[in-house]
């Protein structure tokens, strides 16, 4: 009796077990399942042999050679992370600070000042439709021979890859946050300015503590956007294959690796080298989802008690 009157109940909601449109939703998310699948098998086949390679010259070694038979990437492993971390130190506090200046406008501000709070926040969802080329091109005019100027080298090196991919995650940062502050931020409004609390108040004494999961997760995303990146490593890191010894050293990351040996080499050791790079960064950005997904489900437990 509950069974047909849950199917009634389906059928007049206008959801129904036999909706066509239901039938191709869940064929397409098959296919996609099947074809994420397929992809992780075909990366985890042709790298285990490489994993498994325990020669000098294997991958998991300092030396990139190939003319020498020398295929180490251990310095790309470390160069993709430590680009991405650096660039993560300079863009997660700065987009922080940015969010928290959005939202609390000083009293009695100008109408100048307002209107480029809102200038500054139409920007920062602009620059998420800006292609990352375009970053690259205009930092290679504009910020390379800055950093020569300042520290030598060409310009091409970890600092100006770091300065520039920090402005790439710039905006996902921003909008993560703002979407976990305002709502909490709109709740204490305007009892707590009445009671004597400035925005900034709330922001720092009940905001950003009860936030702590979005904060948390705008970090993790952050650092998976960044190490995920290979157009601003290709462009701007300089691109040897080297363990950096300061800022204006050249990198090279494993996204702009296998960019590079996609476009010079076919078969043998040296191409074998992309599907351990490739088995890497699928690992971490897995690791980045499923940290992401936790602390999205430990917020909606917490929200779930909260409303209790």
């Amino acid at each position: 009796m509950k069974a047909s009157s849950s199917a009634v109940f389906a059928e007049e909601g206008g959801v129904s077990e036999h909706d066509p449109a239901r039938s191709v939703l869940r064929f397409a998310a098959g296919i996609a399942v099947f074809g994420i699948l397929l992809l992780f098998l075909m990366i985890v086949a042709f790298a285990l042999p490489v994993f498994t390679d325990q020669s000098a010259g294997g991958p998991f070694s300092l030396i990139w050679s190939p003319g020498q038979g020398h295929f180490g990437i251990l310095p790309m492993i470390f160069g993709s992370l430590a680009l991405a971390l650096s660039a993560l130190i300079l863009g997660w506090p700065l987009g922080l600070a940015l969010c928290c200046w959005l939202y609390c406008p000083a009293a009695g501000q100008s109408r100048a000042a307002f209107s480029a709070r809102k200038l500054i926040a139409a920007l920062v969802r602009f620059m998420t439709a800006i292609p990352t080329v375009v970053y690259g091109f205009a930092a290679v005019f504009l910020l390379t021979p800055f950093v020569r100027a300042a520290f030598g080298g060409t310009g091409f090196c970890w600092l100006s890859a770091a300065l520039m991919l920090a402005v790439l995650i710039l905006p996902t940062i921003v909008l993560l946050l703002s979407a976990g502050i305002a709502p909490r931020l709109d709740r204490l409004l305007p009892g707590a300015l009445a009671l004597g609390f400035t925005r900034l108040d709330l922001i720092w004494l009940f905001v950003l503590p009860s936030a702590k999961k979005t904060l948390v997760s705008s970090f993790v995303l952050g650092f998976g956007r960044a190490v995920g990146d290979t157009l601003i490593p290709l462009m701007l890191a300089g691109n040897a294959p080297q363990i950096p010894h300061s800022y204006s050293s050249s990198l090279r990351t494993l996204t702009a690796h296998m960019a590079m040996v996609t476009s010079n080499e076919v078969g043998g050791a040296a191409y074998n080298s992309l599907f351990v790079a490739g088995a890497l960064l699928l690992l971490v950005n897995v690791l980045v989802s499923l940290g992401v997904r936790r602390l999205e489900n430990a917020s909606r437990k917490e929200s779930g008690r909260g409303r209790r």
